[in-house]
C-alpha cells in the first residue's frame, strides 16, 4: 500500500494526462514531461482531462503503484496552473485535500519551517523541512553513491543478480545492472562506469562480493600514483607569428575528443598552460585552433564544479534544483594561446567562437544542450582581459579552500569566477526562480 507520510515528495503534473497510460507510459510522463526519476520513491498525481479523475504512481523498491479515483460527481475543483511549472509540489497534508476534491490552498496547517531555538542561526546546519533539505534517503538505505541512494532492496537485487552470472566480469555486471535498472545518461547511453563505481564501494564495504579483476586499464591517464605518465612532448612549428586578426583567417576549430589530434592537444596544454595537463573527469570537450594546418591555441571545457556560491547566487537555484540542473553548465578548465602567437583580439574572439561551438557539440556527444559557461581566472596570473572583452560576467571569488575541504581556511588563491549564458532565458531552463 502506498503510505503518505510528510517526508513523502509529492509531484502534481500540471497538463492533464492521457488516463489510457498505464505504469510504463505515466513512468515515462514523470522521467520526460516532468523531469522526475520514476524510481525514487515519489508520489506522482495525474488529472484526466475532465477533472472528474486522479492517478498516484509511485515505487517502494520492489515496484509500481498505481491507483485511480474517479469521481461519482462533479470535478476536483483545484489544479495547479501552468506557470509553476510542468509540476508543483504538494505537502502530504495538501494531498488529502486534494483527494477530497478541496482546495490545498486554504487548508490550514502548522508551517512546513521554522527555527528551533535562536541557537539555530549561528549552528553550521539549520533545522530544514523536507521541501527545504537535502534528500531524505529511505529508512533501510545501505549506501548512498553519486546521489543513488541504495537500499536493502536494491542491495539484495544486486546479490540476486551476482549470483545468477557467476561467470561474469565486474563489467559485465555492471552493465547488466544498468540495464536492470534502466540506469542511463542523458544521451541513452548506459552509466556503466558509475555504476562499476557503485558495486566497487559496496564490494569495499563488505555488502557484495564481487569476481577478481580481470583486465588493467591501459590507459596511463586512467592510472593512479606514481604510474601516472604526462602526455608525450610534441615539436610544433614556433616562428613568431605576429599578424592582424584578419590575416589569419579563416581558423579552423576542431573538435578533437576521442580522435589522433587529441595526444597534441594535450601535449601542448602540458607544455604552455601555467598549470599544466589535468584529465579531465566527467563529460568534456577538446578543442585544436589552427590556422594553415598550424597550431596556434587550445581550449579544454568539462562538467562544471559541484557547488560555486556567487555562481549559485547568480543562477538563484537551490541544492536540489543544482543536483538536478548542473550537466547544463560547462566549465573552461584550460585554454592557452600558444607563446610565439602574437594577435590582437585573438583571445576574445575563441571565446566568442566557443560560445556557438560548445553547446551544438555537446548535444551531439552528450546528448543535452549547454546553457551557461563558466570558468575560474588566478588573479595573481592574469585579470581575465579576454573573457571581460568577451562580454563574460565577474560572479565573484572563491573561497580559496578548493574541491571538499575539510577546514575553512584557505589552503590556496582565491580565483576569480566568470560565467557567459548563452541564452536570455537560461535561468527557467536550469530550474531557478528569474
Amino acid at each position: 500500500m502506498i503510505q503518505v507520510t510528510p517526508q513523502l515528495r509529492i509531484l502534481v503534473a500540471v497538463e492533464p494526462t492521457d488516463f489510457r497510460k498505464g505504469i510504463d507510459g505515466l513512468a515515462r510522463v514523470c522521467k520526460d514531461a516532468l523531469g522526475g526519476d520514476p524510481f525514487s520513491g515519489t508520489l506522482f498525481v495525474f488529472r484526466n482531462r475532465r477533472g472528474t479523475a486522479l492517478k498516484l504512481l509511485t515505487y517502494d523498491g520492489q515496484g509500481f503503484w498505481l491507483c485511480q479515483k474517479r469521481l461519482s460527481a462533479g470535478r476536483f475543483r483545484f489544479w495547479p496552473t501552468r506557470t509553476t511549472g510542468p509540476a508543483r509540489r504538494l505537502e502530504a497534508h495538501d494531498l488529502q485535500v486534494l483527494l477530497a476534491a478541496g482546495n490545498p490552498l486554504t487548508a490550514q496547517a502548522a508551517p512546513a519551517w521554522r527555527r528551533v531555538s535562536p541557537a539555530a542561526r549561528s549552528s553550521r546546519k539549520d533545522v530544514r523541512s523536507v521541501a527545504g533539505s537535502a534528500r531524505v534517503p529511505p529508512m533501510d538505505a545501505i549506501l548512498r553513491y553519486r546521489g543513488r541512494v541504495i537500499t536493502a532492496t536494491d542491495l539484495a537485487g544486486i546479490q540476486a543478480l551476482i549470483a545468477a552470472h557467476p561467470g561474469a566480469s565486474r563489467r559485465a555486471l555492471s552493465e547488466a545492472l544498468c540495464q536492470l535498472w534502466d540506469w542511463r545518461q542523458p544521451n541513452g547511453a548506459l552509466c556503466a562506469m558509475v555504476c562499476r563505481g557503485l558495486m566497487l564501494a559496496l564490494h569495499r564495504a563488505g555488502h557484495i562480493q564481487l569476481p577478481p579483476v580481470r583486465w588493467v586499464n591501459p590507459n596511463p591517464l586512467a592510472r593512479r600514483g606514481g604510474e601516472r605518465c604526462p602526455p608525450v612532448p610534441v615539436v610544433v612549428e614556433t616562428t613568431p607569428l605576429a599578424v592582424p586578426l584578419a590575416a589569419l583567417r579563416p581558423l579552423t576549430i576542431q573538435e578533437v575528443r576521442g580522435t589522433p589530434a587529441e595526444a597534441l592537444v594535450n601535449s601542448l596544454v602540458a607544455q604552455y598552460h601555467p598549470l599544466g595537463y589535468t584529465h579531465p573527469v566527467g563529460e568534456q570537450l577538446k578543442y585544436l585552433v589552427t590556422t594553415e594546418g598550424r597550431p596556434i591555441a587550445c581550449l579544454l571545457w568539462a562538467s562544471a564544479p559541484r557547488h560555486l556560491g556567487p555562481r549559485d547566487r547568480f543562477i538563484g537555484w537551490t541544492a536540489a534544483v543544482r543536483r538536478r540542473h548542473l550537466r547544463f553548465l560547462a566549465y573552461n578548465t584550460r585554454f592557452v594561446i600558444l607563446p610565439w602567437v602574437r594577435v590582437p583580439h585573438l583571445a576574445s574572439h575563441l571565446l566568442g567562437e566557443m560560445a556557438r561551438r560548445v553547446p551544438a557539440d555537446w548535444q551531439r556527444r552528450y546528448g543535452h544542450r549547454i546553457v551557461f559557461l563558466e570558468t575560474f581566472v588566478d588573479p595573481t596570473r592574469s585579470r581575465g582581459t579576454c573573457y571581460r572583452a568577451a562580454n563574460w560576467h565577474v560572479l565573484g571569488q572563491t573561497t580559496g579552500r578548493g574541491h571538499n575541504a575539510p577546514s575553512k581556511r584557505p589552503t590556496r588563491s582565491r580565483k576569480l569566477i566568470l560565467g557567459y549564458p548563452l541564452t536570455p532565458g537560461f535561468r527557467a531552463v536550469l530550474g531557478a526562480s528569474a
